[in-house]
């Protein structure tokens, strides 16, 4: 068994998709010095991610998207037929270099734990692209490449865990109808890109589990005990790939979810024991205090540190150094703190329904 990696890279470090983009926000950045001004990061854990080649990406990406995306990133022109060039997915200076390297990451996290073991990949998770064009923020889909270059050194059972505000259409896309790959996914209901409804199965390969506005902790709890992990139990995964999106906590523009980020310490702690063998990604996150405190806490959880009820001084500085125009000012707990308060709240009726429904699917 091998120590848990953290996979970071420097291409991260300045790189936006433009000042009015969601994304416009420091976020694998601001975990890293989080997580190094805590001790937390020393040589022992921490890789860097290589760029993945070409070749690697037409795993699942057609070459022809492939080098539009690499054409887009030298001449810096948009190209609509790939829908390059749109408000969703600008073309930017890294526009093909940053994506490759989230999925160069993946692809490392994969060959890290090929004899058992955690790798974390907070750059990944972006589980929207297409084989063929740009989607949701994604030009690449790191996900499906991961879970691929798994499946490829002979694992057979994946169990694809996403719990990301917006449903992971590009991974239902990838897998559909897999026999080897069971995707679960919680996402809000009716919210972009209004697919992954209760009904969608993905031709067998996938529970979907889309839950109303004001989801909360209870909720989260109580369809992590009754549908994700027995589901998971049940499939006994050779791997686990943890999709750990920031975008379902209050605090976040792009969703309406009322979540702490305590739910995912709490996934990652249910599923550690389930397989041998643990992907964890970043995803969605469009708040820069939220997201870089939640994957913060994500690493402590899966490298086994204690996080501190207060941060010292350091650590609190580099969330007091952050930035950004689109929101008011930051609470002193966002500044000050990295574990939320339990945001508890009554299970609506639609969320009883939903399990109702599907525990008995994953009982049957």
């Amino acid at each position: 068994m091998t120590n848990p990696i953290f996979i970071g890279a420097r291409i991260y470090r300045g790189s936006s998709y433009g000042p009015r983009h969601p994304l416009s926000i420091p976020r694998v950045p601001t975990v890293t010095d989080l997580c190094r001004n805590l001790g937390w990061l020393s040589d022992t854990h921490y890789r860097n991610s290589p760029c993945a080649k070409p070749s690697a990406l037409t795993g699942f990406h057609t070459k022809a998207y492939i080098d539009a995306l690499q054409r887009a990133e030298t001449t810096q022109t948009p190209d609509p037929a790939y829908d390059l060039g749109t408000l969703s997915n600008p073309v930017f200076p890294e526009v093909y270099r940053r994506p490759a390297t989230a999925a160069g990451g993946g692809l490392l996290a994969a060959e890290h734990v090929r004899s058992g073991g955690v790798a974390y990949n907070p750059g990944g998770g972006t589980h929207h692209g297409l084989p063929d064009r740009a989607n949701g923020f994604c030009y690449i889909n790191e996900p499906v490449l991961t879970i691929r270059h798994l499946l490829g050194m002979g694992l057979s059972r994946i169990a694809y865990v996403d719990i990301d505000a917006h449903h992971c259409d590009g991974v239902a896309v990838g897998f559909h109808g897999s026999e080897q790959v069971q995707m679960i996914s919680v996402h809000e209901d009716r919210r972009w890109p209004f697919t992954g409804t209760l009904d969608d199965n993905a031709g067998g390969a996938a529970i979907n589990i889309p839950v109303p506005r004001g989801f909360n902790d209870t909720e989260f709890d109580l369809i992590l005990n009754e549908i994700i992990l027995p589901a998971v139990s049940a499939q006994k995964p050779d791997a686990i790939y943890l999709q750990c999106g920031a975008d379902a906590v209050t605090e976040d523009p792009l969703s309406r979810l009322t979540l702490s980020n305590r739910c995912h310490v709490q996934a990652i702690t249910a599923l550690r024991p389930l397989a041998p063998r643990l992907i964890v990604s970043g995803g969605g996150g469009y708040n820069p205090w939220s997201v870089g405190r939640a994957w913060s806490c994500v690493w402590a959880t899966l490298a086994g540190y204690e996080i501190p009820e207060d941060l010292p001084h350091e650590a609190a500085s580099v969330l007091h150094a952050l930035r950004w125009s689109r929101k008011a000012a930051p609470t002193e707990t966002l500044l000050t703190t990295l574990l939320d308060a339990p945001r508890p709240g009554p299970i609506s009726a639609e969320v009883r329904a939903a399990v109702e429904m599907l525990s008995h699917r994953v009982r049957t």
